[in-house]
């Protein structure tokens, strides 16, 4: 199976049938990760140990018959403008380059309840605020995936790109002004900016009344 063409729902039906392991799933994304970031720069922070984790954990409860969640040994990445407790939130900006989150975002428990694995944390513009590129004095240029001389817009670039990449499924992002929209339009991906009453935002956005926590995804 060439898991970076597989959908999210692919993965988890290969996962709950054991034609794959959730270890086997981390694995080549962790791989496929590393090998494609030299040249896309899509990730301030690689969170290895936490894909791992929910990883060993899914083929626990697969081997175990028990019951899965929604999301179980699913890869996943998450916008650094997203809290996730123990990580960076960098915001892409220098002037937050140390800090670390002291728990989860809603969104981010949420998937990670569900049993999504968490390979890292992807680049977006200084605080989400430019949403035509995909640069930020930190982090630099992430580059699109489809050629590498094109932007893959932002602010959710990290997102777009990897996702586009085959690195993961799908990603969180953010979207105040177009931020999944763009990216998902620039590098061929399916992306929605959701509700607030579906999914809450925290930390507040430097657009409180228009950015929402959405999704980018290939299919």
């Amino acid at each position: 199976m060439n898991i970076a063409k597989m959908s999210a729902l692919e993965i988890r039906a290969a996962i709950g049938n054991k034609q794959l392991s959730a270890v086997e799933v981390m694995s080549d994304t962790l791989e496929r990760m590393t090998a494609l970031e030299p040249a896309l720069n899509a990730f301030v922070t690689a969170t290895p140990e936490l894909a791992m984790e929910a990883a060993k954990a899914a083929d626990k409860a697969v081997m175990a018959g028990e019951p899965l969640g929604r999301l179980q040994g699913i890869p996943l990445s998450v916008k650094d403008l997203i809290h996730v407790g123990g990580v960076r939130t960098t915001f892409g900006s220098r002037t937050r380059a140390t800090h670390i989150a002291e728990a989860d975002a809603p969104s981010v428990e949420r998937v990670r309840a569900a049993g999504a694995g968490i390979i890292g944390k992807t680049t977006t513009t200084e605080f989400g605020s430019k949403a035509g590129s995909g640069d930020s004095p930190l982090t630099g240029i992430t580059y699109n995936p489809w050629n590498l001389a094109k932007s893959p817009g932002g602010s959710s670039a990290g997102a777009a790109a990897s996702v586009a990449a085959g690195v993961t499924p799908f990603a969180l992002g953010t979207d105040g002004g177009g931020s999944v929209r763009i990216p998902s339009s620039l590098c061929g991906l399916f992306g929605i900016k959701a509700q607030f009453g579906r999914v809450p935002v925290f930390p507040t956005s430097a657009t409180p009344t228009l950015a929402h926590v959405g999704v980018l995804s290939r299919t």
